[in-house]
């Protein structure tokens, strides 16, 4: 999901948050229909994952389109890791490489996000502590997606729109979701508070 507070980062700003630098697209965005093996890749990840980390994963989660029954995606899997503190690197960082995965992003200013590429696998390793907003953000809007027809049709149509033009880094084709995702976010935590209100006896 692009940076919340952000609607664009600038190209000095992708350029800085990517370990040795980042790669350019110069192209369109490949988008992919739902496909059912992407949960099954998903529970690989998450197993190898807790294998390597044991109790030092707080919650592991698959988030972004490909958790989204019936979206179209960009065919990479996005995980959720939370950590007691992602600014402790040592604590989790050896691991994950040992295990091979490799660091991509450092972004401690924003969320104290850093992210991961897999080794046999395409995925987005997305590591944040307790106190991260994202948390929140990634599970309300998946999983108003998977109850929302409209929603989701909505946000898949304006994925295939934006993927169609040219993008110098995938960053900004995610910036450019930016106006679409903050109006399902709305719909999205209106559904959710509607919904506590409904689970809590009166």
């Amino acid at each position: 999901m692009p940076k919340p507070e952000n609607a664009e980062y600038t190209d000095e700003e992708i350029d800085s948050i990517w370990v040795g630098g980042a790669p350019e697209l110069n192209s369109t965005v490949t988008l992919a229909e739902y496909d059912p093996r992407w949960p099954l890749l998903y529970e690989r990840e998450a197993e190898r994952i807790r294998r390597v980390l044991g109790d030092r994963v707080v919650l592991l989660e698959h988030v972004g389109s490909t958790s989204v029954p019936g979206l179209c995606a960009k065919p990479i899997i996005d995980i959720l890791l939370v950590v007691a503190d992602s600014d402790d690197e040592d604590a989790y960082l050896p691991a994950l490489e040992a295990a091979g995965y490799r660091l991509v992003i450092r972004e401690p200013g924003w969320e104290r996000h850093r992210a991961f590429k897999g080794q046999d696998t395409n995925v987005n390793l997305h590591v944040h502590s307790p106190d991260s907003g994202e948390i929140e953000r990634f599970r309300t809007f998946r999983d108003h997606l998977r109850a929302d027809p409209a929603d989701r049709e909505l946000y898949a149509g304006t994925k295939r729109e934006l993927a169609g033009r040219t993008w110098k880094y995938i960053q900004h084709y995610a910036d450019a979701k930016t106006g679409v995702i903050t109006e399902i976010m709305a719909r999205a935590r209106e559904r959710a508070a509607a919904q506590r209100g409904r689970d809590t006896p009166g």
